[in-house]
């Protein structure tokens, strides 16, 4: 593959991150840094961009 993931800016300095890429099949991917061999998370852009919306908004705070 030939995709770049991009760390969080909210990851943390021990290495507990999580990266995210847009894949050659035009989906994206969510892993953990830790564990790069397996297989990703995948959600297509529209469901990424309301994640990623939903969070900005404050609507997944827990």
């Amino acid at each position: 593959m030939s995709e770049e993931w991009y760390k969080s800016s909210y990851s943390k300095a021990s290495g507990e991150c999580v990266e995210a890429a847009q894949l050659v099949s035009g989906v994206c991917g969510i892993r953990d840094s830790k564990a790069p061999a397996q297989a990703p998370l995948l959600f297509s852009v529209s469901e990424w961009h309301a994640f990623i919306s939903s969070v900005k908004a404050g609507h997944l705070a827990g």
